[in-house]
Parts: structure tokens; sequence; C-alpha cells
């Protein structure tokens, strides 16, 4: 891919990878470490899915 195809990845924003979240809740505090209660459930970052890491993107490939 030469470079004149490429752009920043729309959804990394060109960090390869996509943050991971957090809800926190003290309604349903579900996890006990010791004698404290975890009231966040946290998923890990995960590679981009739409330029599989690479943080860019073909311009001549179309989304699906």
């Amino acid at each position: 891919m030469s470079q004149e195809n490429k752009k920043i990845c729309p959804v990394c924003q060109g960090k390869k990878v996509v943050a991971g979240t957090c809800e926190c809740d003290a309604e349903w505090r579900g996890t006990q470490n010791g004698d404290d209660w975890e009231e966040c459930q946290c998923s890990p970052e995960q590679p981009c899915a739409m330029c599989m890491g690479t943080g860019f993107v073909d311009v001549d490939k179309k989304c699906s």
C-alpha cells in the first residue's frame, strides 16, 4: 500500500488499538478482593478490527 493510498484509521485514530472500557456501579458489586469490593468491570484494550492493528486504512478499500 503506497503512502498516498493510506489514511489514519477513523476507529482507533492511528493508535492501532481500541481502548478498553470500564463500567462502575455500586449497585452490582460482584468481585470481592480481600475485604474490599470491586465495583468496576473493565474490558481490556483490543487490536483495532478495522485497520488490523496497523493504524491506517486503505482509501481504495470499501468498508464492509
